[in-house]
């Protein structure tokens, strides 16, 4: 069918109408004229696949990944850079109008480095040929796709794939029972933690292997094995457990002003290029008596607002580099979960300056929007990483009586549809 591309959805496919059906076809722009043809049917729209473009936008530009279009990883590299910014800010200008949101203040963009900019992968193993290959989940499927690049992965960090690979004559047991693997490098490449998930962990020879390693990647600081257990049906019921170890446990990463220790697996900012912008929207220009950083991880915003606050309090389920992070007189690590800590607080009537908070995809959710209705803090810098999980939250808060004074789209993962947003309200 021949089809007019309205605008892109969230998600990255473009939304076009047969008629008074809604059709959706990846890899599009706004304004294209396309051929596709239906892929699936469901209730009310359709999913198809682009066949032909018939009138391109003018900001079609060739992707720089082989594997564009079949690895599940990019939607936006047909994109300039530029219209894919455009796109995320109309996106999430919809969605939060969507959510009932009116008189939306201007969404201001930050973007950065557009490619190399990932400091973490985390790549399928499998043999295929009697060869060993990495590779990423085929588009829309669970099916292991081979892959021979990544530009949007730091370069180290497809070096250490390439020298994992390069290992497998020598040692077979390690590399032909790891199912995935993962590297992480520090902001200045000088330092790199690699994780191998496996079914059945090996008796002996992991250290000799870390060590053959390191002599292909210098980087190399620290390793770590995790053995996958599942309780169930799908990757969702999947356990891990310790396996051994060598090397060191972390490393420093840097930001701006701040070093921070990270262990292996520990969550990190990805985009190694704009993260010192989101620490900044969330920090600067601002002190007071207390500051609470809630979802903290390993104290990204909180060391920063330790010099501005006179006590920080950081909120994360699992303390272990929060702690290492935030020592010091008027810095308080809390090992609770966020709606645990707010329940308590409630109950003490405390009330903080500030709350920095970043949660998961799925939000904070109505118990911890309700609980923050009874604090009662000043000013919250929300950040976001799903503007429809943020669009709730946002309505919940705002009809307990905040307003919202600043929107801010930061671009932490270029060529994806993912994005991430800093939104400052306040009472």
């Amino acid at each position: 069918m021949k089809l007019a591309i309205e605008k892109i959805v969230y998600g990255g496919a473009g939304l076009a109408h047969n008629g008074q059906e809604t059709v959706f076809v990846p890899f599009t722009l706004p304004g294209e004229v396309v051929e596709a043809d239906i892929s699936a049917a469901h209730n009310g729209f359709s999913e198809a696949t682009l066949s032909n473009i018939i009138k391109a936008a003018p900001d079609r530009v060739a992707s720089r990944c082989d594997h564009f279009e079949h690895c599940g990883g990019c939607q936006y590299q047909h994109g300039a850079y530029e219209e894919q910014l455009r796109i995320k800010q109309a996106i999430l200008k919809e969605t939060l109008e969507r959510a009932g949101l009116e008189a939306l203040p201007e969404i201001a963009v930050h973007a950065d480095q557009p490619w190399e900019y990932r400091n973490r992968i985390r790549l399928r193993v499998a043999v295929e040929d009697d060869a060993l290959r990495v590779g990423y989940l085929r588009r829309g499927s669970a099916e292991f796709l081979s892959v021979r690049m990544c530009p949007i992965a730091t370069p180290s960090l497809w070096q250490a794939a390439e020298a994992f690979l390069a290992l497998d004559k020598g040692f077979p047991q390690w590399t032909r029972v790891t199912e995935e693997i993962e590297f992480f490098t520090s902001h200045n490449e000088e330092k790199m933690q690699m994780t191998l998930f496996v079914r059945t962990q090996p008796h002996k020879g992991f250290a000799e292997f870390c060590e053959s390693l390191q002599q292909k990647m210098p980087a190399l600081a620290g390793a770590g094995v995790q053995v996958m257990e599942s309780a169930g049906r799908g990757r969702k019921s999947l356990k891990v457990k310790p396996g051994a170890t060598w090397g060191a446990a972390g490393l420093n990463y840097t930001v701006s002003d701040e070093t921070y220790w990270v262990s292996r697996g520990s969550f990190f900012q990805v985009n190694r290029s704009i993260v010192s912008k989101l620490v900044e929207l969330a920090t600067e220009g601002r002190s007071g008596r207390l500051a609470w950083d809630l979802y903290a991880g390993v104290g990204l915003f909180s060391r920063v607002l330790a010099k501005q606050f006179g006590t920080v309090v950081a909120v994360e389920a699992v303390k272990g580099d929060l702690a290492v992070n935030l020592r010091g007189e008027g810095r308080q690590a809390v090992a609770a979960t966020t709606v645990e800590f707010l329940r308590q607080a409630v109950l003490e009537r405390d009330r903080p300056d500030l709350i920095v908070m970043d949660p998961p995809r799925a939000g904070v959710g109505a118990e911890v929007c309700s609980l923050l209705a009874r604090i009662k803090a000043l000013e919250i810098i929300y950040v976001s990483c799903d503007p429809t999980t943020l669009g709730r939250d946002l309505r919940a808060m705002i009809d307990s009586g905040y307003s919202l004074h600043q929107l801010h789209m930061v671009d932490m993962f270029p060529q994806t549809f993912h994005q991430e947003t800093v939104v400052i309200l306040k009472r």
